[in-house]
């Protein structure tokens, strides 16, 4: 029987759960991740938040890295001053989630990015990011669109030519939002895979073959019952990253 690629996907967690799972601590992740994965053959591991020592023995049991959604990045990894509420960041998770990805690296193991993930894997390699898109200049954006549903596509992106993405995508596409931080300054090592109509970078690629990179900013996993688009990335990454 052919082995499935073991697919390592970072972890959320949350100190207390709310009443109906009786206010506990938990570790969770969306499923999206899990089931889109599971669709494309290959076999999941949730990686829980713990140490950089943890990290190392992670990768080392893993084929590929996925990193996820969620808090929004620190902004001193990138040597700026906090501008937004203390209580939208995580800097643990940051942390977990640096060390996961210079192992990776360093195993040249390939890692895909979404959302939260592209936004921390930018800074990890000296990019910057806008902290809040609601403030920024000269053209303030919103890419949060809740309450519409989670799978269904908000706004237009176009791949670039050559780019993974634009093979999985084609040249234009639309994608679900729902993020309040962007790439900034993009890190010398990445180049841009897909841009929006309003100039956000919505996806991201390596610029080096030795541990390949492929980011999006939007969700797959939240779209990837609804479009056959998502699917096929997760097949992408699974099979061929």
């Amino acid at each position: 029987m052919t082995k499935k690629p073991i697919i390592g996907i970072s972890a959320n967690e949350v100190e207390d759960s709310g009443e109906k799972l009786h206010n506990l601590p938990i570790n969770y992740l969306p499923a999206g991740y899990v089931r889109g994965v599971q669709l494309a053959g290959g076999l999941p591991i949730l990686l829980p938040i713990g140490t950089k020592e943890d990290a190392i023995e992670y990768v080392t049991q893993i084929d590929k890295l996925v990193l996820t959604g969620g808090q929004n990045v620190n902004p001193k990894w990138y040597q700026e001053e906090l501008s937004f509420d203390a209580s939208l960041m995580s800097t643990k998770r940051d942390e977990f989630e640096l060390a996961l990805i210079n192992e990776t690296m360093r195993q040249k193991k390939p890692i895909f990015a979404v959302c939260r993930g592209l936004q921390l894997i930018n800074v990890a390699l000296g990019g910057t990011l806008h902290q809040d898109l609601s403030q920024r200049t000269p053209e303030p954006v919103i890419h949060m669109q809740d309450p519409i549903p989670r799978e269904e596509p908000t706004h237009k992106i176009r791949t670039e030519e050559g780019s993974s993405l634009r093979q999985i995508y084609g040249e234009n596409t639309s994608v679900n939002s729902f993020h309040f931080q962007s790439i900034k300054e993009l890190a010398p090592s990445l180049k841009v895979a897909a841009i929006s109509e309003d100039n956000i970078i919505e996806g991201i690629e390596s610029t080096s073959t030795i541990s390949p990179i492929l980011g999006v900013q939007w969700h797959p996993d939240f779209a990837y019952e609804a479009m056959e688009q998502e699917r096929e990335i997760f097949k992408f990454v699974v099979n061929e990253l």
